[in-house]
């Protein structure tokens, strides 16, 4: 691994390259790389902090957030049609030009703020070709400001020369944005690959690459499948989430989301125009190996959830605490989870928590201290010992049934955990952190992903009848989970 003053010489000493450096709020850290490794004068065409909002606005334009991915996009297109402007003449047959810029809120004197920042690159690949982007969203997660400096220092030296020399391999690019530096200095939860010259490259692949790289550990997609930063998305929203395996999304899922959400935005503290509801697709326990992942099963679950209108959110969170205290870092409006009763099942087995001191516990206090609450989807007597067995579990416990639209179901009301949890459990329900799901469509509760599978598989079209219209369409059109069109 070459050190942060080896990458930044060798761009120096590269006469090909040639661009200017704008960097606004924790000083001019990147650039510093360049001057103090030497031949500055091969690389750097000028380099400028606009620190002064009025010098900033003056310069870029106005801007409502000036550390903002925004205020980033003004930064490199000015910066670069000056380049282009006043230099294609002189080297633009023989020079890749390039603008590198960042605009960040490091830690103040005064503390407590979002430490988080935007940079960029915006540089040709070949002389005289169009430019292409790459953009990023960090979080700085050192204590102080002079250690956040030096991160973001290193971090950007490592942006520029990943960018001119690793862009073809993108897994070894966003790992080299840790070096000389570590994982745990710099979160990176947002990453966008932009331009002519990045065409078979598709971002949402490189954010879950951010995922599986540690580089993060959740990132979100919107309805259209475009990757978001996660404050931009979840500011001053309620949150409605779903997690499953969506393999394939199918009505249940639907109906799940569909009754929660009547039931959430009857509470008076929740704007029905101000619910962000998402499908989470958790690595730890959707794909199994990451290492085996299949890339286009990946995508094909991503494009099918969000065909349906929703945010898909792509997550490390095993426990549903670590979940919540995600949402909690950008919005304090209240967070719903929706549940079947087997994932109930789940979050009261104890095992799942050995590495708390404070066991089941603490996994509850640090998930309900917020405004956070649990909505449970009933399922058949049936269904729960199946899906138990199929997982190993054979005691299913002594559970109780109550009738539902003519169905004898388990809900929250009667679902019986363990005999020693059943008191946490009563003192959880009695005091509405769980809340049971009615008006579900009776029709929905003998669906399962893996029967839909087998069906696609055998040609059997009675899957059409249990997976929404959109989503029969793609299955169809791409030929997907075995589908013969």
């Amino acid at each position: 691994m070459l050190s942060t003053d080896e990458k930044a010489l060798s761009i120096n000493l590269d006469e090909s390259k040639y661009g200017t450096f704008a960097e606004i709020g924790a000083g001019q850290e990147v650039v510093r790389h360049f001057f103090q490794a030497g031949a500055t004068a091969g690389t750097v065409a000028k380099s400028i902090s606009a620190y002064d909002m009025k010098f900033s606005d003056e310069i870029y334009g106005q801007a409502d957030r000036y550390v903002s991915r925004g205020r980033l996009i003004q930064m490199l297109e000015h910066e670069y049609a000056l380049l282009e402007e006043r230099l294609t003449d002189a080297r633009g047959n023989h020079t890749t030009f390039f603008a590198f810029a960042n605009t960040v809120a490091a830690q103040s004197f005064r503390g407590g703020r979002e430490c988080h920042g935007w940079m960029g690159m915006r540089f040709q690949l070949h002389p005289g070709s169009p430019p292409c982007e790459i953009i990023i969203h960090v979080r700085m997660l050192d204590n102080y400001n002079l250690q956040q400096q030096e991160a973001l220092g290193v971090f950007g030296v490592n942006l520029v020369y990943g960018s001119f020399h690793l862009r073809d391999d993108p897994r070894q690019f966003i790992c080299s944005l840790a070096d000389n530096l570590g994982k745990e200095r710099i979160e990176v939860d947002m990453i966008q690959f932009l331009g002519s010259g990045f065409d078979s490259v598709d971002n949402r692949i490189l954010s879950l690459m951010l995922v599986q790289e540690g580089m993060t550990n959740a990132v979100i997609f919107d309805c259209n499948g475009n990757v978001q930063q996660p404050a931009e998305v979840l500011y001053k929203k309620a949150v409605l989430m779903e997690r499953g395996s969506f393999h394939p999304v199918n009505n249940v899922h639907i109906d799940m989301l569909e009754c929660a959400r009547k039931r959430f935005t009857q509470d008076p503290s929740v704007e029905e125009d101000d619910v962000l509801m998402f499908f989470e697709l958790n690595l730890a326990t959707t794909f199994g190996s990451e290492d085996q992942l299949d890339l286009t099963d990946f995508l094909s679950r991503v494009d099918a959830l969000t065909a349906l209108g929703h945010a898909v959110l792509i997550s490390k969170y095993f426990e549903y605490y670590r979940l919540s205290a995600y949402f909690r870092r950008w919005t304090q409006e209240p967070i719903g989870i929706v549940l079947g009763i087997s994932n109930l099942a789940d979050i009261f087995n104890e095992d799942y928590y050995d590495t708390l001191d404070g066991g089941i516990l603490e996994s509850f206090g640090r998930l309900f201290k917020q405004s956070v609450k649990l909505f449970i989807y009933p399922m058949t007597m049936q269904s729960f010992c199946n899906y138990q067995k199929m997982r190993g579990l054979e005691d299913t416990g002594e559970q109780i049934c109550e009738t539902q639209n003519g169905i004898p179901v388990i809900t929250a009301n009667t679902f019986c955990p363990e005999k020693h949890l059943q008191t946490l459990y009563n003192y959880l329900k009695e005091n509405g952190f769980l809340e049971p799901l009615a008006g579900f469509d009776p029709k929905c509760l003998d669906i399962f992903s893996q029967n839909i599978v087998c069906k696609i598989k055998e040609g059997d079209d009675s899957w059409e009848l249990e997976v929404p219209s959109e989503v029969v369409t793609m299955i169809k059109d791409r030929k997907l989970w075995g589908c013969s069109g």
